[in-house]
């Protein structure tokens, strides 16, 4: 029996990749979407070799999304799972004094992947069926000085996800949350991080796999993530406005 397709959008990040080839090793043909796809002819090539199925590329801007209808319907199939891993760190200061960049980072975590994320739920949900994975960030669990504006789109798009899953729980779609913590990438790169509290991204990969074959609805690849949002989530405002943390 062929396994359901996997449709990967931000295939050109490490974790895309890395998830592009987790599912790809369990058989699942690959529908990798990103800006500039031309630019993965080569990771194409190596993971129809490496693990034997089907991989199709496909553009995406999820800046552009009057394109998000006629993207999914030149997509091959409907896919059994859809991933989101688009996500843009920006720049916390600059963004402060420039409407510009801060936009640009609201519409590149929260508007742009829960529009698209929605209408692909919209589908699955005429299906019957389908796996929503969304990769959200601990940073949206609470407002710090230092990453507010990323922390504030991915705030929303986790509570998009929460609503998503809420309402589809009885229409046969499964909705999964991802709040990876650290993740040792491309744009974390030149950043001092806690090597126990960072994962890799083959890390974050294997994590969703599992997730999705659980149906768990909310996942810290690092569960000592859990923990500390916990306790950061429980500091009074009084207290927490003074911290720098």
């Amino acid at each position: 029996m062929t396994a359901d397709p996997v449709l990967i959008i931000g295939g050109k990040s490490d974790i895309g990749l890395a998830l592009a080839h987790r599912f790809a090793a369990a058989g699942h043909p690959i529908q990798l979407a990103a800006r500039d796809v031309g630019a993965l002819a080569t990771d194409k090539a190596d993971i129809e070799l490496r693990h034997g199925v089907a991989v199709t590329l496909h553009e995406i801007d999820v800046l552009a999304t009057e394109s998000f209808a006629p993207f999914l319907d030149g997509l091959p199939a409907l896919p059994g799972t859809a991933i989101c891993v688009v996500g843009l760190l920006g720049d916390q200061a600059r963004s402060e004094s420039d409407p510009a960049a801060a936009t640009l980072t609201f519409r590149s975590n929260f508007e742009g992947p829960a529009l698209l994320t929605g209408l692909i739920a919209n589908r699955f949900e005429q299906r019957g069926s389908g796996t929503l994975v969304g990769i959200s960030s601990v940073a949206g669990e609470r407002g710090r000085a230092s990453n507010y504006v990323y922390g504030s789109a991915k705030a929303g798009y986790t509570a998009f996800l929460s609503g998503l899953r809420n309402r589809l729980a009885k229409k046969g779609v499964h909705v999964l949350s991802v709040l990876p913590g650290f993740v040792d990438t491309r744009m974390t790169a030149g950043m001092d991080l806690p090597a126990k509290l960072t994962a890799q991204p083959t890390e974050v990969a294997s994590a969703v796999f599992k997730a999705v074959g659980a149906r768990r609805n909310v996942l810290y690849v690092k569960p000592i993530w859990w923990v500390i949002m916990t306790i950061i989530r429980a500091i009074p405002e009084r207290i927490f406005k003074g911290m720098s943390i």
